[in-house]
């Protein structure tokens, strides 16, 4: 059932999209096909892929470590925003370090940024109770306005045509490629996080702890356990991962700061991680058919196809998948009622 019921859940959600597109006047194999062939039908096609991946998993597995607790961050597009700035003021402060320098400080300085911008949130949370949903989702704004600023204003790139963007970066800040294609570290990173993760939540006694605080808050305490400390570090490793997500972003893909660096990976990081059922593993592979989603979404735009098609499949596969998560608690029957 842990396999068949998501499977399930996402074919009917792709009805769904095939009957929305019908009544819009698209013939919806055609468009499948075509979503298809742009993601995984070419090698360019499936390292595109593998790129939009990257920040969902990276996001994702920030956003499942504070959710096997039961802490709703909904803030990991800031920590991503913040994680991008921390990385671009050390690149653009710095242009001179050698890369063995600079790509090491850029890494630490996302990771900061975003555990810093992850305990903004938590500390209200761990000393009164505050409810991390409307904090973590307010700072989001905070952070992507405050780069708004940035390239706007102070980073503004002299030379950049009045575009809202910095300076490039210099080479040494640059993330390497793998094999001719725009796939870049980022995915190692992403990868080699996926295992450490999975290492700590079943390999050491704070990942018990985490799991059980989220099974049950009360029995957690009555063992002795320390909720308020847990609530600071896991949301300290969550905002680093989504810090990270936006490293990775501008130091393998942009090269520069500049406006609207993510289309929202950290609030498309939710479904994948719920897709995935919080499991570091799974998450790598839903964040790939998700970047699949997207990359296809971008090729069917060319026969006219709206992008906000592809966001309703995304809506629509997470309400399909919950929804069907919620049934498989549940038992129906059909019959008449005794007495009636």
């Amino acid at each position: 059932m842990a396999v068949v019921v998501p499977v399930i859940s996402v074919v009917l959600a792709l009805a769904v999209g095939a009957i929305f597109l019908a009544a819009t006047g698209f013939q919806p194999m055609k468009v499948y096909q075509s979503m298809l062939n742009g993601a995984i039908g070419s090698k360019y096609g499936i390292s595109e892929t593998i790129v939009k991946a990257i920040p969902l998993m990276l996001a994702g597995l920030g956003v499942s470590v504070a959710f096997r607790m039961l802490l709703w961050n909904i803030g990991a597009e800031g920590q991503f925003y913040m994680g991008a700035f921390g990385a671009s003021w050390v690149a653009l402060t710095f242009p001179h370090l050698p890369a063995y320098i600079m790509l090491p400080v850029m890494f630490l300085a996302g990771c900061l940024m975003g555990a810093l911008w992850g305990l903004l949130p938590a500390l209200p949370r761990a000393k009164w109770g505050v409810n991390e949903v409307i904090t973590t989702l307010m700072l989001n704004y905070v952070a992507i306005l405050w780069v708004d600023y940035l390239v706007y204003g102070p980073w503004k790139d002299p030379k950049g045509f009045n575009f809202p963007l910095t300076a490039p970066f210099s080479d040494a800040a640059t993330l390497p490629t793998i094999a001719g294609t725009r796939v870049h570290l980022g995915l190692i990173f992403a990868l080699v996080a996926a295992v450490i993760l999975a290492i700590i939540l079943w390999r050491t006694r704070w990942g018990y702890e985490i799991r059980v605080i989220g099974e049950s808050p009360r029995a957690a305490r009555y063992a002795g356990m320390n909720i308020e400390r847990n609530i600071i570090l896991v949301m300290l490793l969550s905002g680093a991962l989504a810090g990270l997500a936006g490293m990775s972003e501008v130091a393998g893909i942009t090269h520069r700061l500049q406006h609207g660096i993510s289309p929202g990976y950290g609030y498309t990081a939710i479904i994948v991680a719920w897709l995935a059922k919080l499991h570091p593993a799974t998450i790598i592979l839903v964040s790939i058919l998700f970047g699949g989603l997207i990359v296809g979404g971008y090729s069917v735009q060319t026969s006219g196809v709206p992008a906000a098609t592809v966001s309703m499949l995304q809506g629509a596969i997470l309400f399909f998948v919950l929804g069907g998560e919620i049934l498989t608690h549940y038992r129906l029957h059909f019959g008449i009622k005794e007495g009636k």
